[in-house]
Order: C-alpha cells, then structure tokens, then sequence
C-alpha cells in the first residue's frame, strides 16, 4: 500500500476551502474538528487551518505535520464511493501534542462520521 502525500490530494485554495465550508457537515473530537464534502477527485483531499491560537508558528506546523502524518496512513481507509472521493478541512485547537497513533485514530473516527452524515443528508442507505 502507498502512503504517499501528493500535492493532489490537498486543498489549496480559497474557493475549495469555502466550498466545504458551505456543505455544513463537521465532526468535532477534542481540540479536532473535521468539516467534509463530497470532492471531484476520486481520492480524499485535505485541507488544514491551524490558527495563531494554537501557538507559535512552530508549534502550529508541528502540529499540521503531525495531522498530515495521520492522514497519509489513514487515507487508504477512507470512503470513495461511485469514485468519489472527500473534501476535508481539519480545524486544529491549541492542545498539547498527541502520540501518533491517537491522531489516526481520532481523525479517522472523526471522518468516518462526517462522510456517513453526508450519506444520511444525501438520504442514501
């Protein structure tokens, strides 16, 4: 299995992030809170937005590096149905930093029930 991180698969600009925005579907867990749509690519793309809240611009990367990480190993477990995959926006709170594998585990929890509350929106099974 690859568990690479492509510049495809990120959200880069303005118009993407409002667009998730705007679909109004978010899971929050902790200092993480995920908001979702159904993307145009067939793969999950990510976006991150960590404000100056959650510390100094050092600490604010180590902890985007830290969700990115997470996501290249959970990307593969993610939903893509009828080739479609999700847009997300993950919005990062100051916190203390977690290990590893507790932010798989919360992220993919936490995208797994955003996407199943767009099928229940969707009014799919």
């Amino acid at each position: 299995m690859r568990f690479k991180f492509r510049p495809r698969q990120r959200l880069t600009h303005a118009k993407e992030f409002a667009a998730v925005y705007a679909g109004k579907v978010s899971r929050t867990a902790g200092p993480l809170t995920v908001h979702a749509v159904p993307g145009p690519e067939p793969l999950c793309r990510l976006g991150l937005s960590v404000g100056r809240r959650a510390g100094t611009a050092v600490e604010r990367n180590g902890l985007k590096r830290r969700i990115r990480e997470a996501f290249r190993h959970i990307q593969h477990d993610l939903p893509s149905g009828a080739g479609k995959g999700l847009d997300l926006i993950v919005v990062v709170r100051q916190h203390e930093p977690w290990e590893a594998e507790r932010y798989r585990r919360t992220l993919r929890e936490l995208i797994l029930k955003a996407a199943a509350d767009w099928e229940r929106k969707r009014g799919g099974p």
